[in-house]
């Protein structure tokens, strides 16, 4: 590890905006303050005023390996979220085959320790039939147990009441959930079927996965973790329906139901389906402009705790195929900061609010030590982002294994510069150094 003086950034943490200098000497951070003086061993950068920022910590992330690596991998999605300022992610369980034994998850960080170049944890999925694996999970194992409360690949949709039950009463680390409604689905999309036929296209998604399935979902998750006392965090939050069922003026750390949202429902809305179609189709869907604005105003305002991405890449082929069998999901990590400083340029929030959501949210809420925040003794996690640069997205800048992304053509006000992860510069200038790999996250909280 190199010894550094970022030198001149406007540095963001904890509610505050200043401009001074950080020291990182070896994997932590050593000095936060004003005007430092550089030492012979140090390298220094100028960040001219940049804002530096804690590393993002993204919760939900799908990275496809095992038995998907055609689609993506640890390795190459890692160097795709580095490079968009994200030095930590939480791996999702619907591999192949799913994440759904302790053995499956500790393979799991076996191939993150070869490959990853960001710090990770993985989740433990639920199925109708493992809850003795569930028993036996804790925070020492994984980041918690995602539970699939609506339409899933293979045998990964928790559909059973008595298991459901069982999970929320029994689980001992923070439970995970995807909301929507199954049948709720299902009869929209008879419906759609009937009054489309062979026309039926991605335009009709947020009518088939509605905000009524979200609802009716979510509703149940939280009376099940009301009723049991158990903690439970509602993933990618879609709808402003959703939004009057979680609290605004707690704090986080007392909040035993929290919500997510991710950068997509940020930036997309209902109007963007005929321009890109399938390449936006994701579930929860993309709802309608007003849902859009609500989602910003409730992540501004606290309501929404977590800011993600739910980084789900699909090749351009399958997502090329018709609406009914394309899959769903969008390639999101390398582009999550530029794309959420969108909203804070654009006078929707404030930097500290991006970086409360992004950065020390995730950290609270998984108990993720020394890690989140611009503080000494903290592991330097850093990100140095340029927001008077900007960038057009084309093709040849991805790094996702994928190769696409739905804000191709699109110009991005702010650039990632530089990002660090355990005091090593793995992301500069568009220059990737992956000699030194991630670590694996200590998680510090678990039911209680």
């Amino acid at each position: 590890m190199g010894n550094w003086l970022i030198h001149d950034a406007t540095l963001v943490n904890e509610g505050v905006v200043w401009e001074g200098d950080l020291r990182v000497r070896g994997e932590r951070i050593d000095t936060v303050g004003g005007a430092l003086s550089a030492r012979a061993d140090e390298t220094v950068v100028d960040a001219a005023g940049a804002w530096l920022l804690p590393g993002l910590i993204d919760d939900q992330v799908h990275f496809r390996e095992p038995g998907l690596e055609y689609k993506a991998t640890i390795a190459t999605e890692s160097r795709a979220a580095v490079a968009g300022g994200i030095t930590s992610v939480m791996e999702m369980p619907n591999t192949n085959p799913p994440t759904t034994t302790l053995a499956a998850v500790s393979d799991k960080y076996a191939r993150a320790a070869r490959s990853s170049v960001a710090n990770h944890a993985f989740y433990l999925g639920a199925t109708n039939d493992n809850i003795e694996v569930i028993r036996r999970f804790t925070r020492h194992d994984g980041c918690g147990i995602k539970i699939f409360m609506g339409a899933s690949t293979g045998n990964m949709l928790v559909d059973d009441p008595v298991v459901l039950s069982a999970v929320f009463a029994e689980a001992d680390t923070l439970i995970i959930t995807h909301c929507e409604d199954t049948p709720t689905v299902d009869a929209a999309l008879a419906i759609e079927k009937e009054r489309y036929g062979d026309t039926l296209d991605a335009t009709r998604h947020p009518y088939v996965r509605s905000a009524e399935a979200c609802i009716k979902s979510t509703r149940l998750a939280i009376e099940l973790a009301r009723r049991h006392d158990a903690r439970l965090h509602v993933l990618h939050v879609s709808t402003a329906d959703e939004l009057t069922l979680f609290d605004a003026d707690v704090p986080l750390e007392d909040k035993r139901i929290t919500a997510e949202t991710c950068v997509h429902f940020l930036h997309f809305d209902a109007d963007d389906y005929p321009r890109l179609g399938n390449l936006i189709k994701c579930n929860p869907a993309i709802k309608f402009a007003d849902d859009r604005t609500a989602i910003v105003n409730a992540l501004a305002e606290g309501r929404l705790d977590v800011l993600a991405t739910d980084h789900a890449p699909h090749t351009r082929e399958e997502k090329a195929q018709p609406y009914l069998s394309a899959p769903a999901g969008l390639p999101l990590v390398q582009h999550h900061l530029p794309v959420a400083l969108e909203r804070v340029l654009d006078g929707e929030m404030t930097i500290s609010t991006l970086v409360q959501r992004a950065c020390h949210a995730p950290a609270v809420l998984f108990g993720v030590a020394d890690r989140g925040y611009l503080r000494e003794g903290a592991y330097a996690d850093l990100v140095l982002v340029d927001p008077q640069r900007p960038q057009r997205i084309q093709p040849a800048q991805l790094l996702s294994k994928c190769g696409w992304s739905p804000f191709e053509g699109e110009t991005l006000c702010s650039t990632v510069v530089s990002t660090w992860v355990n005091g090593h510069r793995v992301w500069n200038e568009g220059d990737l150094d992956d000699s030194v790999l991630g670590r694996r996250l200590e998680i510090g909280r678990g039911r209680d």
